[in-house]
């Protein structure tokens, strides 16, 4: 039997949590413009599955695709990479 599917990873910050188990993370892009060929800042938003309610706002975050958990969270927080500096003391 195959392997799993390469599911996708994005990083990105919170947002918001202000929802039972549930973070919005902001995940920013650079796409390159075709004509001028300066780099377009991209931002999306995507709602995450925070089983524990871990996560914070300014939390920089690593989210991975999974099945749908409802009608618009299709991805989980893996793990908490960085906390702001204002929050570790």
């Amino acid at each position: 039997m195959e392997s799993r599917i390469r599911r996708k990873i994005r990083r990105g910050v919170v947002v918001s949590d202000r929802m039972d188990k549930s973070v919005v993370v902001k995940v920013e892009t650079l796409k390159l413009h075709p004509k001028y060929h300066k780099f377009i800042r991209r931002s999306k938003k995507f709602m995450a599955h925070d089983a524990n309610n871990e996560c914070r706002v300014g939390d920089i975050v690593e989210i991975i695709e999974t099945r749908p958990l409802s009608k618009r969270k299709r991805w989980r927080v893996s793990k908490i990479i960085e906390r702001p500096a204002s929050l570790n003391d």
